[in-house]
């Protein structure tokens, strides 16, 4: 069990792998600071998390679409005083549907999203874990940031930053006692693909799709080993380490298949 003082925070943390990811840390005695747009959902989650593990949840409702927004959060948990050991940056979104056609307002969101929330709430922890020589940071990235994406071009963009992100923090601070731990889902039976307006595409309708408590599980016990990186699941494990010898115009065609509606070409 976790020193009953730590504090895990975690974005996005109301549904599919965040929601996992605070279940995991409240089993192991940590308290939780939930961030997610959507109160009435954070109510209920931190209902259920007292009930079933007996810790403190804060909720902290914050559209994280909102520039300002991941420096509210910062402000308002250090106004009250809570101190985080654990920063799991996990709320991210995609859009699906060639480049020309999809929506320059919401493309802008989403990088403010899975880039911009990232860069903010990372500086400002990692700030204090510096100061203090401890801490952790769980980047919930994809194999997408190893990836070329079409039909999802700016989304394996994004996650590209994450993951190039992610590794030149771990060279700064590597003489240090933080570990900063890339997780690399695949696929995952989460919302992520009905928001993305993707749910047709031919990897969701014909494909197997992880569970989001194992990846959950994946990156939760990753990131307690100290470990830099971990692609959750064999079948991700082997297209990112085929795409490593692959041209990457063929992956991208390969992606491309895959992303393709699934009653194309029928």
């Amino acid at each position: 069990m976790a020193a009953t003082s730590n504090y895990a925070l975690i974005t996005g943390g109301t549904v599919g792998i965040g929601y996992e990811l605070a279940n995991l840390f409240a089993q192991n005695g940590y308290h939780l600071i939930l961030v997610a747009r959507d109160q009435t959902e954070l109510d209920q989650r931190a209902a259920e998390f007292r009930q079933k593990h007996g810790v403190e949840v804060v909720t902290l409702a914050k559209d994280l679409f909102q520039r300002q927004a991941p420096f509210e959060v910062y402000d308002e948990v250090k106004a009250k005083g809570l101190p985080v050991e654990v920063l799991v940056n996990n709320a991210g979104q995609g859009q699906y549907g060639e480049f020309v056609d999809t929506d320059i307002n919401r493309e802008l969101d989403i990088v403010q999203l899975n880039i911009g929330a990232y860069i903010t709430l990372t500086k400002l922890y990692l700030k204090e874990m510096v100061a203090r020589n401890s801490g952790k940071i769980l980047m919930v990235s994809s194999i997408g940031g190893e990836l070329p994406g079409p039909l999802q071009a700016v989304y394996h963009a994004t996650k590209a930053f994450v993951s190039t992100f992610t590794e030149a923090l771990q060279n700064e601070v590597k003489d240090t006692n933080i570990t900063i731990t890339k997780l690399l889902p695949g696929p995952t039976e989460t919302d992520f693909f009905r928001k993305a307006d993707m749910e047709n595409a031919k990897m969701i309708k014909e494909g197997d799709l992880a569970d989001a408590a194992k990846v959950a599980q994946d990156g939760y016990d990753a990131l307690m080993a100290g470990k830099l990186e971990i692609i959750s699941g064999f079948k991700n494990k082997a297209m990112v380490a085929a795409s490593k010898v692959m041209p990457d115009s063929l992956v991208a065609e390969a992606m491309h298949q895959q992303a393709k509606p699934s009653d194309e070409g029928k």
